[in-house]
């Protein structure tokens, strides 16, 4: 019996760095592709596909950015190849992947086809104006090309009403983009960068784009330069937004469960915090299930009655939760869980519930915030329990936080906060991080502190931009 765990505790420990590493090489690679080091990126990732031991679950990534770098270093069959692959794996930002199927059916003079993929990915990126103004914008570019130049016209147009504020559209126009001096094997250097997030490793995440680089300043000053110019943007786009969340801290459970320290505090400073986001928020501390339920109702009458893409709703939860049955449940103070099937009754079900409400709503984007990856709080009843969370199913534009991996716990913290919260609290105060920029800030420093103990973990199918602070 000890043999056979200590081979069950090494496995764990293989896994994890062996997810560690992939997760490090996979930055690396997203760090060469901004950098525009597109033949390192094929190499980097190259090498990661053809390792039978590596995670599968980056596969749909991988061949999204070797697919842009395959068409940057002009080897268009080669990223056609990728971004199909990528496509057929699911992989949620079909938007740009259409786009560059275009672009590379248009280098290999490829005319139906090309048009049908830029059909297609305006289809696709229909609700990310930012991503379909340079989609329009570059197909005016075809469209001038091959002779149509009323075509062309209208797909400017349109681009500089989606986005006004980007220059490298508003001041072109279609004799300028037609004209013969152009290079028409020149590459454009729009690139699109989404973060890699720990729970798909990861799916899917918005997508900043880096505006194309100016030769009259640096390179560097340049990317400052435009990731404000972005920022600036967003905030004039969204300075309508209606953001609303629910936060609830359970702490004071019975003595069968037993109390919890940090729960209580973790919502109320994440509340705290939100409101300083511009959130409207809900606080509810302690709840039963039927404050719980109530609570939801509100929050859902609140998303549902937002205006239609501009709404975003935010669950957070701290306090106990158990995986039974493939749904995760998060224990209200008043469970009393004397059999396996108690916990379907007392307890609230997060996809049931939560995400199935938020996505029966105006919201443009939902945010679930989950620090409830503690011990069983139900050791008698333990035969169908999974330690830990399990992971989701992922709702329409939804981005899923987990305080540590799927299976696995987290500590409940030894100061005022629990280690995840109180990183979570410190990203969430750092202006001008987007939305998968925080939770990679919180990965990388709740991994550091907890000696490479604690994977937190996140699941994102979300489409468009979404920053907590701006400036």
């Amino acid at each position: 019996m000890k043999s056979t765990l200590r081979c069950l505790c090494l496995l764990v420990l293989v896994t994890n760095h062996a997810l560690a590493q992939g997760y490090k090489d996979f930055d690396a690679g997203v760090a060469k592709f901004r950098a525009e080091e597109y033949n390192a990126v094929i190499e980097m990732f190259s090498a990661m596909l053809s390792d039978p031991r590596h995670d599968k679950r980056f596969d749909e990534d991988l061949h999204f950015y070797r697919g842009q770098s395959y068409y940057h270093v002009n080897e268009y069959t080669m990223a056609l190849d990728d971004l199909n692959q990528s496509l057929t794996l699911g992989h949620y930002n079909r938007g740009v992947l259409c786009w560059y199927q275009a672009r590379c059916y248009d280098k290999l003079g490829k005319k139906s086809e090309a048009t049908a993929s830029y059909k297609e990915a305006l289809t696709n990126a229909e609700k990310n104006k930012k991503i379909a103004a340079q989609i329009l914008a570059d197909r005016a570019q075809f469209l001038a090309r091959n002779g149509d130049n009323v075509a062309a016209e209208q797909d400017l147009a349109l681009a500089k009403s989606l986005d006004p504020a980007n220059k490298d559209i508003s001041g072109v126009s279609v004799a300028t983009q037609a004209s013969p001096n152009r290079n028409a094997g020149a590459q454009n250097k729009s690139q699109i960068i989404i973060t890699k997030n720990a729970a798909e490793e990861s799916k899917k995440g918005t997508v900043p784009v880096t505006q194309p680089q100016q030769n009259t300043q640096p390179p560097a000053a340049t990317a400052s330069q435009s990731n404000a110019e972005l920022v600036s943007a967003l905030a004039a786009a969204y300075k309508d937004e209606k953001r609303y969340a629910l936060v609830i801290g359970n702490s004071n459970y019975g003595k069968e469960i037993g109390l919890l320290k940090n729960p209580l505090n973790d919502a109320t400073d994440v509340a705290t915090e939100l409101r300083k986001s511009d959130f409207d928020v809900q606080l509810v501390t302690n709840a039963t299930y039927v404050q719980m339920r109530e609570a939801m109702r509100k929050f859902h009458e609140k998303l549902t009655d937002g205006p239609r893409d501009q709404t975003v709703g935010l669950f957070y939860y701290a306090g106990h939760g158990v995986a039974y049955q493939d749904e995760n449940y998060l224990v209200p103070i008043d469970a009393e869980v004397k059999y396996e099937d108690d916990i379907a009754r007392m307890c609230f079900p997060v996809q049931r519930m939560v995400l199935a409400n938020m996505e029966r709503s105006n919201s443009r984007m939902n945010i679930v915030i989950l620090d409830a990856c503690r011990n069983n709080p139900f050791p008698a009843t333990s035969r169908s329990i999974s330690s830990g969370l399990g992971e989701m199913k992922r709702a329409r534009g939804s981005f899923i936080a987990y305080a540590t991996s799927p299976g696995s716990v987290a500590s409940d913290g030894s100061g005022r906060n629990g280690l995840y919260t109180q990183e979570l609290l410190k990203a969430l105060r750092k202006p001008g991080l987007s939305i998968e920029q925080v939770f990679k800030e919180v990965r990388m420093n709740v991994l550091r502190l907890s000696g490479d103990k604690q994977y937190t973990w996140d699941s994102s199918n979300i489409i468009g931009e979404f920053y907590f602070k701006f400036q």
